[in-house]
């Protein structure tokens, strides 16, 4: 796990991008101001993406969490709070 100190937004989002582009989305059609929705995340890649968010940033994301959020930058931001 990452000190909680070295972790920016820039990381997270980082992290965040590469996870969607290993669940097939394409790499152009991510953006922080894309659409979760627009992006066709299943609720297989939210399992997944909870894990990574959670092995890399010591960070708990539920997808009571997530359905919360509309766009890949609202995730980012909230996995950034948390880990900071």
């Amino acid at each position: 796990m990452k000190q909680i100190e070295e972790t920016t937004r820039e990381t997270v989002a980082s992290v965040v991008i590469e996870a969607l582009v290993r669940f097939g989305i394409e790499a152009s059609d991510i953006s922080l101001d894309a659409q979760l929705k627009d992006l066709d995340i299943d609720s297989l890649d939210v399992v997944e993406l909870s894990q990574i968010v959670r092995e890399e940033f010591g960070v708990e994301l539920s997808a009571e969490d997530l359905k919360d959020l509309s766009t890949v930058g609202e995730v980012v931001d909230m996995v950034a709070a948390r880990a900071a």
